[in-house]
């Protein structure tokens, strides 16, 4: 298999699958299965995608976002779910990316629509366990999810 390329056509099919799905994020993953030792993936979110804080408790699983498209605020939270710092990482921006370390309660929010961002962590796949999602945060689907997600992008202005 020869290099693989990212073009324009790529990013933009993948934020129109984006704008048709429930959860408004699509992923094209780069690794060949969920046991790969690493997981890479392009992703594209909405401002409307609800990702629920959580952490990776895996000291092996920091997760790094670089931004190819568009901006996401990121938010980091104390063991009580407050809010202890807050980003704005922007493609072309003086900051286009971050490392989020194991242990360390985040989320993040897409700020423009057609948001797209390359995603690695170490693999493999495993599920986030109970331990790892903000207890105090709604689930995915929980009715309370579309307000906290509100809450959570009002934190962020973008100039």
């Amino acid at each position: 298999m020869g290099i693989r390329f990212f073009d324009a056509a790529l990013l933009d099919g993948l934020v129109a699958q984006a704008r048709t799905v429930p959860r408004r994020r699509a992923h094209h993953n780069l690794h060949t299965d969920l046991g790969a030792p690493a997981q890479r993936l392009l992703v594209a979110m909405e401002p409307d995608s609800y990702v629920r804080p959580h952490c990776h408790l895996d000291p092996d699983k920091a997760e790094t976002l670089i931004l190819l498209r568009g901006s996401l605020g990121v938010l980091t939270f104390d063991a009580d779910g407050a809010v202890t710092d807050t980003q704005v990482i922007r493609a072309g921006g003086a900051l286009p990316g971050c490392d989020v370390p194991p242990g360390v309660w985040h989320a993040i929010v897409a700020l423009e629509s057609g948001t797209v961002f390359a995603e690695a962590k170490a693999g493999p796949y495993v599920p986030l366990s109970e331990a790892e999602w903000g207890r105090w945060a709604p689930a995915e689907t929980a009715p309370a999810a579309t307000a906290y997600l509100a809450a959570m992008t009002g934190l962020f202005t973008l100039a």
